[in-house]
């Protein structure tokens, strides 16, 4: 990710509808999977809003392999905070009750080693959350800005954790409220790209802020979509969501 969309990220993310909604899941489904105090690795902590809400749960330490990013982290009150390659974790195998590899994957070229590596660091029983950007089709700039390698179907997911070290406990597509809409901005995103073929432009990433009432709203209505998918998967969404344990 660009310095830019770093900078950008550090002044949204502790307000901006998807970057709270994605915070509160995760969190709702560390509270949901495992009782008391929690250690906690955020793998590509990024900027540190995240960190902050996990270190509610019990002790939180972030990784990420930016500069810039690590120094946001500080700029929140972050200290536990370590320069990392998520696919060479410094941590001793079994250190953590909890990883979380939130919207990391689709960046990395081997994206089961750094599967594998997360749960390397997990006790027994520990629990692996991640997130990614689902449906192929929904590729667009957005992605090219954020620098993703791919976007995931469920396939793609059960292929990253493929192994006997551990069992899943919830797959789910997540964000289909939005999905729609989602789409068809996409789409005309890309129609409006094709017409400009040989121009010289700079990625940007489709972040609309909106207004207040109407980001509380979208995070309200994440709020309900996260209750429903843990009791019944989604059928498809902008994102994909799984809990793993190691076994």
């Amino acid at each position: 990710m660009n310095a830019a969309e770093v900078r950008k990220m550090y002044g949204l993310e502790d307000s901006y509808w998807w970057f709270v909604a994605r915070r509160e899941l995760a969190c709702r489904l560390l509270r949901k999977y495992h009782k008391g105090p929690l250690r906690i690795l955020d793998i590509g902590c990024g900027t540190g809003a995240g960190l902050k809400a996990f270190g509610r749960l019990g002790t939180a330490v972030g990784v990420d392999n930016s500069p810039l990013a690590l120094s946001c982290c500080h700029a929140r009150g972050q200290k536990l905070l370590v320069m990392g390659d998520a696919q060479h974790l410094p941590f001793r195998e079994g250190t953590f009750d909890a990883a979380l590899l939130l919207d990391v994957l689709e960046h990395i070229a081997d994206d089961a080693a750094a599967v594998r590596e997360a749960v390397r660091v997990l006790r027994p029983g520990g629990m692996l959350v991640l997130t990614v950007p689902a449906v192929p089709a929904l590729w667009s700039e957005h992605d090219e800005a954020l620098a993703h390698r791919r976007r995931y179907l469920r396939s793609g997911i059960l292929r990253v954790l493929r192994g006997d070290r551990v069992s899943i406990a919830l797959l789910s597509y997540a964000i289909l409220a939005l999905f729609w809409p989602i789409f068809l901005f996409r789409m005309v995103q890309r129609m409006a790209r094709s017409g400009s073929v040989g121009k010289q432009r700079t990625r940007k990433t489709a972040v609309i802020v909106v207004p207040r009432v109407l980001n509380d709203c979208f995070v309200a209505l994440l709020r309900i979509e996260s209750v429903l998918m843990t009791r019944v998967p989604l059928p498809f969404g902008v994102s994909l969501i799984a809990v793993a344990r190691k076994v």
